[in-house]
């Protein structure tokens, strides 16, 4: 396939070697002199493990040219790559200028070609940046998008130091597209890379870099304040991590990774308010594990004025201990929305199969008699009855009761805190969070 890869920097660099590399004519194109000329001298514009080779290996072929004319690249290709840099500014924006500015090149180009062209977005870009791009094609064009272009966001997953390799062999191959044709297009760029390959939205293929790194960024930081914690108290920090990462059920895994609510309990909290105050009492600093709780709480805050917005009087909450399955109510974030509805006026009731307020016993007994004294009156034993009595049904447990009183009761409104619905929901459905 014949492709122009626009930004010849890091990413646009990597790309034209690795795709001549599958056998694809590649053209780079950059407004930079410089590059452009040690890309057709066979040289890379980076330094970079592997990619000497693969740039001289495609110049020599004939696989690998440089320009700085746009229309002429795009008139000789069937797809166009762009790689272009995406800087912050100074207040923290993305400067999206080279975007633009290389859609407007484009959608000019295409002013005269025929046949169908398809553009893909490799930059990293926040959503809103391809349907926007998209527009100023089909304003310089004069064409239309999804019936003479498609334009597809297919983010990078480079690190430097071994991105050629990263090319070579990615976690997988994200494709967000509105066009079918686009789609093809693009499995035939990447067909001999073996990693699954993605469709999704166009707004979460931009997306998804910004998570990976924030996330990148997280755990590097968390990793840190453990090590200054440890190293306070005369721990072996790297002992403690290794045996942090074995544990692949949980600690290192897509568990509680899921957006939904708050979480509670009698372990969480307090075994994180005793990591806090070790850090303090050795006069160590942790802004990110200290700052957990307040975030937690902050989510309470955010889904209770959620459902305040709903303006129903009458609120049935489905489900009340921290955890599906269990009676356990100390710390349950759910106990604490229960505890500000009804403080605020509004008409609650619970329904939880698990919980009978006659036999709680010690600590979660005390916990309940002093955040919801007056539990017995709000619980029953009827999903029914709290169904009937209730203009929003707050679920916060996966139950499959709750799941199928959705669907059996179009007339009554439901506010999911636990993803209990993936995909396509009914009209009286509404997420927390999705």
């Amino acid at each position: 396939m014949n492709i122009s890869v626009f930004g010849l920097g890091y990413v646009g660099c990597v790309s034209v070697g690795c795709l001549s590399h599958f056998g694809h004519k590649v053209i780079g194109v950059d407004i930079n002199e410089t590059k452009v000329a040690l890309i057709n001298s066979g040289k890379p514009t980076i330094v970079e493990k592997g990619i000497d080779e693969l740039i001289s290996r495609g110049k020599k072929s004939g696989l690998v040219s440089a320009t700085m004319d746009a229309g002429e690249a795009v008139n000789n290709t069937d797809v166009s790559i762009i790689c272009v840099g995406t800087p912050s500014k100074k207040e923290g924006h993305l400067d999206l200028s080279g975007i633009y500015e290389t859609a407007q090149q484009i959608g000019n180009a295409l002013k005269e070609k025929k046949g169908f062209h398809t553009v893909m977005i490799r930059s990293t870009v926040l959503p809103g940046t391809n349907r926007k791009a998209g527009e100023i094609i089909e304003k310089e064009s004069g064409k239309l998008r999804n019936e003479h272009f498609s334009i597809v966001s297919n983010p990078e997953f480079l690190r430097e130091g071994s991105a050629v390799k990263d090319f070579m062999s990615p976690p997988f191959t994200v494709i967000g597209t509105d066009s079918e044709k686009g789609f093809e297009v693009c499995r035939i760029v990447y067909h001999d890379i073996n990693s699954p390959v993605e469709k999704v939205t166009i707004e979460t293929a931009e997306m998804i870099k910004y998570i990976n790194n924030s996330f990148h960024a997280l755990k590097i930081v968390f990793a840190n304040e453990v090590g200054e914690i440890c190293k306070s108290i005369g721990v072996d920090s790297q002992e403690i991590m290794d045996l942090f990462i074995k544990d692949t059920h949980l600690n290192t895994s897509g568990a509680y990774l899921k957006p939904g609510f708050a979480y509670g309990g009698s372990c969480l909290p307090k075994d994180l308010l005793a990591l806090k105050t070790l850090a303090h009492d050795n006069y160590i600093e942790t802004n990110v594990i200290s700052s957990i709780e307040k975030s937690n709480r902050n989510h309470i805050k955010y889904t209770l004025t959620r459902i305040i917005e709903k303006k129903k009087v009458n609120i049935g909450l489905l489900g009340l201990s921290f955890k599906s399955g269990t009676d356990d109510l100390r710390n349950s974030p759910v106990v604490e929305l229960a505890e500000q509805l009804t403080g605020k006026g509004f008409s609650v009731r619970v329904y939880d199969k698990n919980i009978n307020a006659s036999k709680l016993l010690g600590a979660n007994r005390e916990y309940i008699s002093n955040h919801l004294p007056h539990l017995s009156s709000l619980l029953y034993n009827d999903l029914s009855e709290v169904i009937n009595k209730s203009d929003l049904l707050v679920i916060t447990q996966k139950e499959e009761e709750f799941k199928q009183a959705i669907y059996d009761n179009p007339d009554r409104m439901f506010f999911d805190l636990v993803h209990i619905i993936s995909g396509s929901a009914p009209s009286n459905y509404e997420g927390l969070c999705w």
